[in-house]
């Protein structure tokens, strides 16, 4: 059998603010929009005159790319792809995963799951409870993704690409809120994994005619992205060797770093250790968790207190989902 997939040939980042505003109508048939709050502990530490962190810890998956799932799914069952198909698949580790779980069980397709043999177990234990077929195969990310693919043919599933239109535009419904929520923001920091936060923050700016700076943040050991922004092409690195897997990236994709080149202030790299304060920073001044993506945005700006002092400043707060034996250390420091 044939793998399912895009037919249609549509860049996925050139979406418009009608497609924006659909997106968010279907994102919000299945949940609320996710708080932004101004902490004012987090203001205090890091100088800032205002810090609004967008909470998407606060979603039933716990980070963010729920919202594409939940687009994605959607336009499956409405054939935008052709035959409705009975099942998707897709390589993950986890947030992503997560996200196709709960969207796509939610409308009734069968699930199925590839992640590497050495995945967060706590992430393939909340895999498990949504229902989904786990697989656990290859050695890391590129290797799961290829398993993927094999079985998609093999069983005629379709193949959840990283990049489809609809993820990219469910994803930008944070950033659609947030602007609208509070569209004087100076500069906001957002992680990057793969690009489709950023990416989706930069289109969301535009289409608003907003000015304000966005601010990628990357762990200095998987500087790709860094790296591939001031080269002005991709950079590929040989190790993403960070406890932050959400953005343990080492092989950029074009599109991606095409965006973020043109539409970024700037990439901050920062350290394990500061993503590690910024995780207790989280805890202590908000009473919220955060995995290591989640805080690195708050991360970089504690790094660059006096570039940011006096300024009204927005964080994505991307994600929750860390291992408890992790947080607990990190914690306990």
């Amino acid at each position: 059998m044939s793998t399912l997939v895009s037919s249609v040939n549509v860049d996925p980042f050139l979406f418009s603010l009608t497609q924006l505003e659909d997106a968010t109508r279907v994102v919000r048939k299945a949940l609320p929009a996710t708080p932004q709050i101004a902490w004012p502990l987090l203001a205090e530490r890091s100088g800032a005159h205002m810090v609004w962190v967008k909470h998407e810890n606060h979603l039933p998956t716990s980070a963010f790319k729920v919202r594409g799932g939940l687009v994605l799914a959607d336009a499956l069952k409405k054939g935008v792809y052709g035959d409705v198909p009975k099942g998707i698949i897709t390589a993950t580790v986890g947030n992503h995963g997560l996200s196709q779980a709960f969207a796509g069980r939610q409308a009734g397709f069968d699930v199925t799951i590839v992640v590497p043999e050495n995945n967060n177990p706590e992430k393939n234990k909340a895999l498990k409870a949504m229902g989904v077929d786990l697989i656990e195969a290859g050695h890391d990310y590129s290797a799961a993704y290829d398993i993927s693919l094999n079985i998609a043919r093999e069983r005629g599933l379709f193949l959840v690409e990283p990049f489809l239109p609809e993820l990219m535009r469910g994803v930008a419904t944070y950033s659609f809120e947030l602007f609208n929520s509070v569209p004087d923001l100076d500069t906001v920091y957002v992680p990057i994994g793969m690009g489709s936060g950023i990416c989706g923050m930069i289109r969301t700016r535009n289409l608003l005619g907003l000015k304000t700076r966005i601010v990628g943040v990357v762990s200095e050991n998987a500087a790709a992205h860094s790296l591939s922004f001031r080269a002005g092409q991709v950079v590929t690195t040989n190790s993403a060797n960070t406890f932050a897997d959400g953005v343990a990236v080492r092989i950029p994709k074009p599109e991606p770093v095409a965006i973020i080149c043109k539409g970024a202030e700037r990439i901050v790299e920062v350290s394990d250790e500061a993503i590690e304060e910024a995780i207790r920073a989280f805890h202590e001044d908000t009473h919220n968790m955060a995995e290591g993506a989640g805080a690195i945005g708050l991360a970089a700006l504690l790094g660059e207190r006096e570039k940011m002092r006096g300024k009204k400043v927005g964080l994505v707060l991307s994600g929750a989902n860390i291992r408890r034996p992790l947080l607990a250390k990190i914690l306990a420091n």
